[in-house]
């Protein structure tokens, strides 16, 4: 898949609340709940984040290679440039992207389950910090539309991503750790005012 990504996320406070406003506005699973595994790479001097750039290898019911280009505001969602195709082989893809210079420079994790609703793509996002719902359509109206419809603030949306969310906290709480884990998060507890943002659903 090639072309731009137009998306807005949510925090959500109640996620099965949520789920069950979709399922019954009419929207369509398109993926049950599945642990998804996120590989980051980056040059060792960091030369795509600084770019605004992303590379990701991302294991779930297939593996995928991704990159994505550096981000903008687009009539109020955030839209960049977006590469993406599936990969046969996992361990294959991360030689071959380490053979090439690259490291990992973040793994992270998440339960997502997919809906199709109004022509956009949505995603139930479950991070070790917290609960989002993703919304990503073909245009910023649809998408806002849809966010209303679902009964979502549309000015609590957030353009950020997940892993700058996760620089926040890490800066904010100096937590020691690099990876954004479950495992890591077990025994903390994150506020949405510590990553800046607030519950979209109340």
């Amino acid at each position: 898949m090639q072309g731009q990504e137009l998306e807005v996320k949510y925090y959500i406070d109640d996620l099965e609340a949520l789920e069950q406003r979709l399922i019954t506005s009419g929207a369509q699973l398109n993926q049950a709940r599945i642990l998804e595994l996120n590989l980051r790479f980056d040059t060792p001097d960091l030369r795509l984040t600084r770019q605004g750039c992303a590379l990701r290898l991302r294991h779930d019911v297939i593996d995928r290679l991704t990159y994505k280009g550096p981000s903008l505001a687009q009539e109020g969602v955030h839209a960049r440039q977006e590469i993406e195709f599936s990969v046969g082989n996992f361990k294959a893809a991360l030689d071959f992207l380490q053979a090439l210079g690259y490291q990992v420079s973040l793994m992270y994790e998440k339960y997502r389950t997919t809906y199709e609703y109004e022509g956009n793509l949505i995603t139930l996002d479950e991070m070790p910090y917290g609960s989002f719902i993703e919304i990503e359509g073909p245009e910023p109206a649809r998408i806002q539309d849809a966010s209303l419809r679902l009964g979502l603030d549309w000015e609590r949306r957030i353009l950020a991503s997940y892993t700058l969310l996760f620089d926040r906290l890490k800066q904010r709480l100096d937590l020691p750790f690099r990876d954004l884990s479950f495992e890591n998060f077990q025994n903390i507890h994150i506020t949405p005012s510590e990553m800046g943002v607030y519950p979209a659903d109340q």
